[in-house]
């Protein structure tokens, strides 16, 4: 999807498609680096992961293994209270792998550090995280981040695997909804 064809709902790109395409092999180089001798686990959280997950594992050039989790963590609103609730568990089992989670974005990072205990609970030999986006100022915990795309200020946004009532999620760069939007 084009940015015209949405153009009344946008404040502002934060992030273009060509800045987006650059990044991510950047950051596609140093993962082929870091598991050069491990053949990864990539674990994409859907929904919203999905284009990283794609352009990424196609961007890398060691061989590796991808699945997908659906997690939920209630709260009210757009609030995250970090409790988790699984809607789709792995098909793999993470006994002794490298996994590394792919995610569009971090906000509270309260569900992401959920996770990664779960994985390491599950006896994965490790556990990183790569993420396109990240919002600094919106953390309420700590989460190591191995490798981040862009840091972004605590707005709304849409595009590239990020929706608001699952719409958006294919506009090629990212962009901050208008508050008319939604509220």
């Amino acid at each position: 999807m084009d940015l015209s064809s949405v153009e009344k709902d946008i404040e502002k790109v934060l992030v273009t498609e060509e800045q987006i395409k650059v990044r991510i092999s950047e950051l596609a180089a140093e993962l082929d680096q870091h598991y050069a001798d491990k053949r990864p686990l990539l674990l994409g959280v859907l929904k919203g992961a999905v284009m990283v997950m794609a352009d990424l594992s196609r961007a890398m050039q060691i061989p590796v293994e991808m699945d997908w989790m659906a997690i939920s963590s209630y709260g009210s609103g757009t609030v995250s209270s970090g409790v988790v609730r699984i809607l789709k568990d792995l098909d793999t089992d993470v006994i002794g792998r490298h996994v590394l989670i792919v995610e569009d974005i971090i906000d509270s990072g309260l569900t992401l550090s959920w996770l990664i205990a779960n994985l390491e609970a599950r006896g994965a030999a490790s556990v990183k995280v790569v993420a396109l986006l990240r919002k600094p100022d919106a953390a309420k915990v700590e989460v190591n981040v191995a490798w981040v795309g862009f840091d972004i200020p605590n707005e709304f946004v849409v595009g590239y695997g990020l929706d608001y009532a699952e719409r958006y999620r294919t506009l090629k760069d990212v962009a901050v909804l208008s508050p008319a939007v939604y509220s």
